[in-house]
């Protein structure tokens, strides 16, 4: 099972979370947080499809703003409701 569990670099998403409120509006920053990084792909939870819109349109200014981590930056971003 252990060859099974993938090493994860946990402080990558603290660094994003420090860089998430100068890369995104204040609205968005305060409603949606992200939550981990999976395979390059950068999930982030929204309390509703209006956000999750919201996101999706301004994913190229997130990643870009995320290139600050270099070869660590995600390089795509998904959106998941909130329960």
């Amino acid at each position: 099972m252990a060859k099974r569990v993938k090493k994860v670099d946990l402080t990558l998403i603290e660094e994003i979370r420090q860089h998430w409120p100068a890369i995104v509006e204040t609205n968005l920053a305060t409603k949606c947080q992200p939550e981990f990084v999976k395979n390059g792909v950068l999930v982030i939870s929204v309390p509703s499809g209006a956000f999750a819109q919201q996101i999706n349109i301004e994913r190229d200014v997130i990643l870009s703003g995320l290139t600050i981590l270099g070869d660590r930056a995600p390089t795509s971003v998904k959106t998941v409701l909130k329960a």
